[in-house]
């Protein structure tokens, strides 16, 4: 089995689905913007070839890669990419080169918000009412129809990058005044605001059917997560799924897998469940970010990165998920912007909770703090699991209140 991946050197956790491909017997040629020279020497040693390309989203580019590739042979099966903004890329190329995969119009589907939440609520999905916005002029005429609260979001964004609640008409102008509306066009979408717990529910699919499930909670909600700085942020996947309550969002995000269209493939769903009952927020086809497959492994007891590999290459998995443990990532935010100056408490919490840490990151004193916007691994952040979903959650929050990155 030959499979192309694009994009193995950056970010740096891209080399663990390489690693999954080898595990189970693929040959794996990297395409990237990186140099050959420039890969490091574990990455070589994963990889069986490597073709440079200037830049990942020149799909001419990538389709001279790969029919290079093609050309030197083995025959290739298959062209993956995991990160979001190289989803398009990928697709087209696909179809140009003759590689079976996910389609362009799926993964139009899975990125533009506008046609993902018309498709859905078309097949009795329900999402908040929506339209896609070019000009202010768009923008108010949203507003007068729906009313506030309202949300104004990019087309084919991800997460709450250039995302805007809007409560009231200052509110909107801010908005317009920022995304440059009143001045030219611009693709975005606006909607209504749905109130609720916000979640996501992660699978890994095999010719459309659910071969693992994961289904997660954000402490506090996204929007206010990356609006607020003084915010610790958590994130947290529950080892409860097969608790009576959890059966409506798996039952749901299985409905929304067989109507996109998703055969094998990672997805990464976020729900709403509120006064309106549950209700669809936005998919991808692909892991979650902010590396939380580390979080799954972790407290599953499994190899997610070579179980995709195998579904992808075989059809098949032979790993299961434990859920013996829940897990969580916790994002720990500086307590100003500038320089880091110390950090204080770590060392507790190493004596305290040490058994449940995964994984952690701190920065040093002298690094340059990150901006809110960076995400939840910016800065520091600590990964833990604990066979209590309740107690996981307790700890997290416990983290939060002893560590403090002292930074100005």
């Amino acid at each position: 089995m030959h499979v192309i991946f694009l994009a193995p050197h950056f970010p740096a956790g891209q080399r663990r689905f390489v690693r999954g491909l080898k595990n189970v017997g693929a040959r794996v040629t990297g395409i990237g913007d990186m140099r050959p020279e420039g890969l490091d020497s574990e990455l070589r040693g994963l990889l069986d070839g490597y073709e440079y390309v200037p830049h990942i989203g020149d799909e001419d580019a990538l389709t001279a890669a790969v029919q290079r590739i093609q050309a030197r042979g083995p025959w290739v099966h298959y062209f993956e990419a995991t990160i979001e903004s190289h989803m398009y890329a990928a697709a087209r190329v696909r179809e140009r080169t003759g590689i079976p995969g996910l389609s362009y119009d799926t993964v139009d589907l899975c990125r533009d918000k506008f046609r993902m939440k018309q498709h859905l609520r078309a097949r009795g999905i329900p999402c908040a009412r929506n339209a896609e916005v070019f000009t202010a002029q768009d923008a108010l005429a949203f507003v007068q129809e729906v009313g506030f609260p309202c949300v104004l979001k990019p087309r084919d964004g991800a997460g709450a990058h250039s995302t805007y609640k809007l409560e009231n008409p200052a509110d909107l102008a801010r908005a317009i005044a920022e995304t440059g509306m009143d001045r030219a066009r611009r693709h975005f979408t606006m909607e209504e605001w749905i109130s609720g717990h916000e979640g996501f529910f992660d699978t890994l699919t095999i010719n459309g059917e659910v071969a693992f499930e994961f289904v997660t909670h954000y402490f506090p909600n996204v929007l206010p997560a990356m609006r607020n700085p003084g915010i610790h942020p958590m994130v947290i996947t529950t080892n409860r799924i097969a608790a009576p309550g959890y059966r409506e969002l798996r039952d749901f995000g299985r409905r929304v897998v067989k109507a996109l269209g998703i055969g094998t493939a990672a997805t990464h769903m976020e729900w709403f469940f509120g006064d309106k009952g549950l209700q669809f927020s936005e998919i991808g086809a692909r892991p979650p970010g902010v590396n939380f497959w580390e979080v799954y492994c972790a407290a599953n007891d499994v190899d997610l990165y070579t179980e995709w590999a195998r579904a992808l290459c075989w059809g098949a998995v032979e790993q299961r998920p434990s859920y013996n443990m829940a897990g969580g990532l916790l994002a720990i935010r500086p307590t100003a912007q500038g320089t880091v100056r110390g950090v204080t408490g770590w060392e507790d919490v190493q004596r305290r909770f040490g058994p449940a840490i995964i994984k952690a990151h701190l920065p040093g004193p002298g690094a340059r703090t990150q901006p809110i916007e960076a995400g939840y691994l910016a800065n520091g952040w600590v990964m833990v699991r604990h066979p209590d979903y309740d107690a996981c959650r307790a700890m997290m929050e416990e983290i939060g209140r002893m560590v403090t990155i002292h930074a100005g």
